[in-house]
C-alpha cells in the first residue's frame, strides 16, 4: 500500500510487470492459462498482487461477470448451538468457492424475513439459502419477483426445494433410545414420558408425531397430557416445568426436550432444586450441546448433520430445474455420556418401533 492508502490497481500492477492490463486481469481470474499466458508471467503478477496487498473490486467484478460474489444467508436466530454451527459451517462453503458469505437473523417474524431478503437483493447477492423461515413461502415470492435462486434450509416451503433433517426418523430413535434406556431399570408407563417445547411448525410437527408413534408401539398408550408445546422459548419452557412440579410434586421420569432453546429453560428450572430432585431422570434432547452430556442424568441428544444439509443445498440451489421437494437428511443419534448407555442393546423382548418410516439421507418427496 502506498502512504496516502490508495488501493492499487490492475494499472498499478501492470505498469509494476510489464505486462498489460488485461494479462494481469487474466491472471488475477484464473484465466491465463486459456489466454496461454506463460507461467512465469503468472508467478510473477501474482508475487506482486501479493506484495502489494492488492484485493479485487467486488463491484466493478460482479459488473462484468453479471455477478456479484455475495451469497446470503437468512436466519431465524443466533442463540444456539445449532444456528450457530450452521451459519459457520454456511461462511466456510462459500469462501471454499471464492465467494462473499453474508449471514443476517429476522428473529422469526414473518416480516422481518421479507425486508431482510429484499435488503440482501438489494446487495445483489447471487443466491439465498432461507433458513428455518417463519414463512418460507413469503420470502418465495420477494425472490421470485428479483430471479433470485433460493433454497429452503431446516424448515420446508412449498414453492421452492427444501433440505431438512429427518424430524421424524430422529424423533423415533430418540424416543425409542429413552424409553429403552429407563427399561433398563424398570419399565416405563405411558404417562410417565412426556415432550416439552417446540412450537406449530413443521419440524415440532414431525418430532411429535415420531414420538408418539413409537410410545403407541413400545409402551401401548399415548396420552394427551404428555404433549407440552412451549414454543422456542426458554422462559415459557422454565415457567411450563415449574407449573408441572407444582401441580404434580415431582417431574416425570423421562423427558423428550424439544430443542437446545427448551433445554436452556429446562436447566434455569433446575437451577432451584438439589441434584437429588434429578436422580432417576432420563432426558432426550432434539438437538446437540455438548455441555448437556455432564448433567447430573443421562441426556440421549439428536445432532442434526449440518454439513450434509449445507452439501446438499448447494448441488440443489445450482440446478435451475430443481424441483420444490423436500430433501431429508438423517440426524444423529447421541448416547449419553454416562455408562447407562450400554442397556439398550440388550433389551430384545422390547418390540421393535414403528415400521416403514423415512430412512432419512437422500428422501425427497414433494412439498
Amino acid at each position: 500500500m502506498t502512504r496516502s492508502g490508495k488501493r492499487k490497481t490492475i494499472y498499478d500492477l501492470s505498469a509494476l510487470s510489464g505486462c498489460s492490463p488485461s494479462t494481469v486481469s487474466a491472471v488475477l481470474n484464473g484465466s491465463w492459462r486459456k489466454r496461454r499466458i506463460s507461467e512465469k508471467t503468472a508467478t510473477l503478477v501474482l508475487k506482486l498482487a501479493d506484495s502489494q496487498q492488492y484485493t479485487a473490486n467486488r463491484q466493478a467484478r460482479g459488473l462484468r461477470r453479471s455477478r456479484s460474489g455475495l451469497v446470503g444467508l437468512l436466519l431465524p436466530l443466533y442463540d444456539n448451538r445449532y444456528f450457530s454451527s450452521l451459519a459457520q459451517t454456511f461462511e466456510a462453503m462459500v469462501r471454499a468457492r471464492g465467494e462473499c458469505p453474508i449471514v443476517a437473523s429476522a428473529s422469526r417474524d414473518p416480516r422481518a424475513e421479507r425486508e431482510t431478503a429484499e435488503s440482501l437483493i438489494a446487495y445483489s447477492v447471487d443466491e439465498l439459502f432461507i433458513c428455518g423461515a417463519t414463512d418460507p413461502d413469503g420470502v418465495h415470492e420477494i425472490c421470485e419477483k428479483a430471479g433470485l435462486r433460493h433454497v429452503n434450509i431446516d424448515l420446508p416451503g412449498t414453492r421452492a426445494p427444501s433440505i431438512i433433517s429427518d424430524n421424524y426418523d430422529g424423533a423415533c430413535r430418540l424416543t425409542e433410545a429413552v424409553i429403552r434406556h429407563c427399561a433398563a431399570t424398570e419399565p416405563l408407563r405411558p404417562e410417565e414420558l412426556y415432550i416439552f417445547g417446540g412450537r406449530d411448525d413443521h419440524a415440532s410437527r414431525e418430532r411429535i408425531r415420531g414420538f408418539r408413534a413409537v410410545k403407541r408401539t413400545l409402551l401401548g398408550a399415548d396420552p394427551d397430557v404428555c404433549i407440552q408445546p412451549t414454543g422456542y422459548s426458554a422462559n415459557n419452557t422454565r415457567l411450563a416445568f415449574e407449573a408441572f412440579f407444582a401441580r404434580e410434586g415431582r417431574l416425570p421420569r423421562a423427558i423428550i426436550i424439544n430443542s437446545t432453546i427448551n433445554l436452556e429453560g429446562f436447566l434455569r428450572f433446575m437451577a432451584g432444586f438439589p441434584d437429588a430432585a434429578f436422580k432417576d431422570l432420563v432426558v432426550g434432547c432434539y438437538d446437540y450441546d455438548p455441555f448437556a452430556s455432564f448433567l447430573p442424568f443421562p441426556v440421549i441428544m439428536i445432532r442434526q448433520d449440518v454439513e450434509a444439509m449445507l452439501a446438499r443445498a448447494f448441488e440443489i440451489i445450482a440446478d435451475p430445474a430443481a424441483a420444490a421437494q423436500i430433501h431429508l437428511v438423517a440426524p444423529e443419534l447421541v448416547p449419553p455420556r454416562t455408562a447407562l448407555a450400554g442397556p439398550l442393546d440388550a433389551l430384545k423382548d422390547i418390540p421393535s418401533p414403528p415400521a416403514g418410516r423415512p430412512t432419512g439421507a437422500g428422501v425427497a418427496h414433494p412439498a
